[in-house]
């Protein structure tokens, strides 16, 4: 502005629950001084934050595939997997699927202004729908919660407003 230049008004990042560190701290100046918004990508990691790999890797997915290995690697890193597993134990207890408790937590940052969807089936797009209404009634409670099990809230996220 102080150039003449036009701001930029958005950026689509890679984030959700196990990729926190640029929309939460990077851009946290963006946000700040020009009032920059994000949509999303990738709200469910490739799909291991539906909890389909919770049991395992089935013989039938995607990650079966041999040019898929980089990453199956990493989403069947065990610390990462166990991570998942409880969330999904966490989401069960609400009465929410993984998936929408996973996008409803993207959703709930005020900096997020959208997700993209990678949905595959047409069920798993009315099942991601449905986070927008789970993110209205995500209590602070829940949001620690979340934050205890994952355990990975950037250090400079701490103390900002960020959820």
């Amino acid at each position: 502005r102080e150039f003449s230049l036009v701001p930029p008004t958005m950026e689509q990042p890679y984030y959700n629950l196990l990729q926190r560190e640029r929309v939460e701290v990077e851009y946290k100046r963006l946000y700040d001084r020009i009032g920059l918004g994000t949509t999303v990508w990738s709200p469910l990691a490739s799909g291991l934050l539906t909890g389909k790999y919770n049991d395992g890797l089935s013989k039938d997915a995607r990650l079966g595939l041999q040019s898929y290995g980089w990453l199956r690697d990493w989403v069947l890193k065990p610390e990462r997997l166990e991570k998942v597993r409880r969330l999904g134990k966490l989401a069960g207890e609400i009465g929410l699927p993984q998936s929408v408790l996973s996008i409803a937590w993207c959703l709930k940052n005020p900096h997020v202004s959208s997700v993209i969807l990678g949905a595959s089936k047409v069920a798993q797009l009315e099942e991601n729908l449905q986070a927008s209404a789970a993110a209205q009634g995500m209590t602070p409670e829940l949001l620690a919660q979340i934050d205890d099990i994952m355990g990975n809230k950037p250090k400079e996220a701490s103390n900002a407003d960020n959820h």
